[in-house]
């Protein structure tokens, strides 16, 4: 028997019905990140606690990897469970912890609250993509992919844009943040719990190029995740587009302190950089996305975009210790977030497809796989870098990230998919 809030299709949704339903999967990404965003809070929070920047990575690490176990679980129990059935108490047990963040006030607690909030996130996240799948047609995948990778974007505006009003409210109390944040949240998943709805079983089940192929309703087994790892081709996407995120998340992360510390901006000069980079990554995730429909072509744009990726990078770093000024770096860090927007929403839809391929059935294992793997890193990232920087600056550590980059370009080799609309029309004839 199906939980209360879950209303399972049995006919696929079109037109309007169906972009509404992905409005809400876009919205609930939104509120999972929004859920767990502590950079607005931060060095107030490290402040209040006396915790050094040592003690926060080493708790961040931990409770990342925590979340790198719930999102491989959790797609694999998507798959067979149902995605709305997971991501409804997912999303509301993670916004109640934020009362429990505002009641903390030691270290120990921090890192208790924070593993409990991660390792649900984790599965969140991985059930909002599985859903952007399951509305999305391969006709218009790629732009619905880019309309997710707003839900992170949109988050860290969200909570940036309450804290800057409502902290001198309550002079500058950042449990203030935690509540609001909770509230915010409960609301919001009001709103989806109200409207949220998922494909059944058989309907996840199909491979659909256009939103007329729907076919009738039928029993269907969830199938089993041994069936992706037998093949190397979904490794190669899960293990390249790693080395692919390590350069994003040093950035997500680390970003405005790179600009202070390499180029000896302040903090207000960081954040403007960084945000004028968020938001040309945001419109060409949807600009290369509805292109990349368009075309039906992944792998190029992927080849492209992971090209000039290699060398804005090239030149960021060449231009550290060389005395560059605040308007070069900033042109030449927009440019390497735009190109970042070209590379990555394709290979996205392109990765969604060959596990399609593989099997239809099991979407959330596969993302669910690519998620765990990520977080994995994003833990050793944490570990490492500190140590790469303290000896050979943040140009050192940024080498690394051009040598992932690299690692996602070769790893393309194994990607299927075609290269060229002319394969299309000759198959077509």
């Amino acid at each position: 028997m199906k939980p209360f809030y879950v209303r399972e299709l049995t006919v696929y949704p079109v037109g309007a019905r169906r972009i509404r339903l992905l409005a809400v999967a876009v919205l609930a990404s939104l509120v999972a990140n929004f859920e767990i965003t502590l950079a607005t809070i931060l060095p107030l929070l490290r402040a209040d606690l006396g915790m050094s920047l040592q003690v926060y990575g080493l708790i961040a690490a931990l409770s990342v990897l925590v979340g790198g176990l719930s999102a491989g679980i959790g797609g694999v129990l998507s798959d067979r469970w149902g995605r709305v059935t997971l991501l409804v108490p997912t999303l509301t047990v993670t916004a109640a912890c934020n009362f429990l963040l505002a009641t903390v006030d030691t270290v120990g607690g921090l890192f208790f609250v924070r593993c409990l909030m991660l390792f649900i996130e984790g599965a969140a996240i991985t059930i909002t993509a599985s859903l952007v799948r399951d509305f999305s047609p391969r006709m218009g995948r790629a732009q619905a992919f880019g309309f997710w990778t707003w839900g992170p974007v949109g988050a860290s505006f969200l909570a940036s844009a309450i804290a800057s009003v409502t902290l001198p409210i309550f002079d500058n109390a950042w449990q203030s943040q935690a509540v609001i944040m909770g509230g915010v949240s409960l609301l919001l998943c009001a709103i989806i719990i109200w409207q949220i709805a998922e494909p059944s079983a058989a309907l996840r089940a199909q491979v659909l190029t256009a939103e007329s192929e729907v076919a009738a309703e039928e029993k269907v087994d969830p199938g089993k995740v041994r069936e992706l790892l037998r093949h190397p081709h979904l490794w190669a996407h899960v293990f390249g587009n790693t080395g692919w995120q390590i350069l994003y998340w040093t950035f997500a992360i680390f970003g405005q302190t790179i600009m202070v510390d390499a180029f000896g901006m302040t903090a207000a000069q960081a954040n403007g950089v960084v945000a004028l980079g968020i938001v040309l990554n945001a419109v060409a995730v949807i600009a290369v996305g509805r292109l990349s429909d368009r075309l039906q072509l992944r792998k190029p744009f992927t080849l492209v975009g992971t090209v000039l990726t290699i060398a804005a990078l090239g030149t960021f770093v060449a231009l550290i210790g060389q005395g560059a000024s605040g308007a070069v770096v900033t042109a030449v860090y927009a440019a390497l977030f735009l190109v970042l927007g070209v590379a990555y929403v394709p290979w996205m839809a392109n990765f969604s497809e060959d596990a399609e391929d593989v099997e239809p059935r099991l979407q959330g294992a596969a993302l669910g796989i690519w998620g765990m793997v990520v977080r994995i890193m994003i833990v050793v990232l944490l570990l490492v870098s500190p140590q790469v920087v303290a000896v050979g600056g943040w140009g050192a550590w940024l080498l690394v990230a051009l040598a992932g980059q690299v690692v996602f370009l070769v790893s393309m080799l194994a990607f299927r998919g075609r290269w060229s609309t002319a394969k299309a029309a000759s198959a077509s004839a």
